[in-house]
């Protein structure tokens, strides 16, 4: 099962950093994936996980550096996980889900109204705020083996990082260029935008600051791709992009 909210203040305490990644696993090894909202996080942790790879996280995940000197720990992040309307469409996901509702059963209760009624109606489309963040429907991690069929496992290490692109049209491809990780990658007391630092336990220039874990995950093997919307394409792309 994923840490609890106070666990997560523990590891924090402990010196273990936020990455803003999805994560899956194959042999205990974590292929991270790094991006901006809207480019492909989810899609790529979903569809690898539908190829058989277990799923850490979707959103983020908790990192540290091992006492061995040369391995990356990775842990999941404690919070509902969050799937658009059109990507749970694309999957094939979207009926499974209405069905469950339409029985009775309930998502995360930080669900907005709105995803529910759309659920209940059979309606597929994205609905959006008026900052233009997406609404989406909010499940329970347990729900998404139980409701969605997806495995989940609950640590591994650290071996790969994948940065996606969905380009409509495109076909799924490597690209030559090289992103590196940035701050901008990991949480901090100033931008964790979900459960604020209200204790202290970890200081702004945390993620910020020189250290092996950072240092160890900027050695890690980085591919840089972009993705279409045709899913069998792109998982089968995903599958070989992600065994490195």
């Amino acid at each position: 099962m994923p840490v609890s909210p106070r666990r997560r203040s523990s590891l924090l305490a402990d010196g273990w950093l936020i990455l803003h990644v999805s994560a899956v696993t194959r042999d205990g090894e974590a292929v991270l994936t790094l991006g901006g909202k809207g480019a492909g996080k989810t899609t790529t942790a979903l569809l690898l996980a539908g190829e058989g790879w277990g799923l850490l996280a979707n959103d983020r995940v908790f990192v540290r550096a091992e006492s061995d000197g040369g391995t990356v720990r990775v842990l999941p992040w404690p919070s509902a996980a969050a799937i658009g309307l059109g990507l749970l469409d694309a999957l094939g996901l979207y009926d499974q889900v209405r069905s469950r509702l339409m029985s009775g059963d309930r998502l995360h209760p930080t669900q907005h109204t709105r995803v529910t009624d759309a659920l209940l109606k059979g309606d597929r489309s994205p609905l959006w705020k008026p900052s233009g963040t997406e609404m989406k429907p909010q499940f329970f991690p347990d729900q998404l083996t139980t409701w969605l069929a997806l495995p989940l496992v609950t640590e591994g290490v650290a071996a790969r990082f994948l940065f996606p692109h969905i380009t409509p049209n495109a076909s799924p491809a490597r690209l030559q260029d090289d992103r590196p990780l940035t701050d901008a990658d990991f949480f901090t007391a100033a931008s964790e935008d979900r459960y604020p630092d209200i204790f202290d336990l970890l200081p702004p220039e945390a993620a910020t600051a020189p250290s092996p874990t950072r240092e160890l995950l900027a050695a890690l093997p980085r591919r840089v791709i972009t993705l279409g919307h045709g899913v069998k394409a792109n998982a089968a792309f995903l599958a070989e992009a992600a065994a490195g």
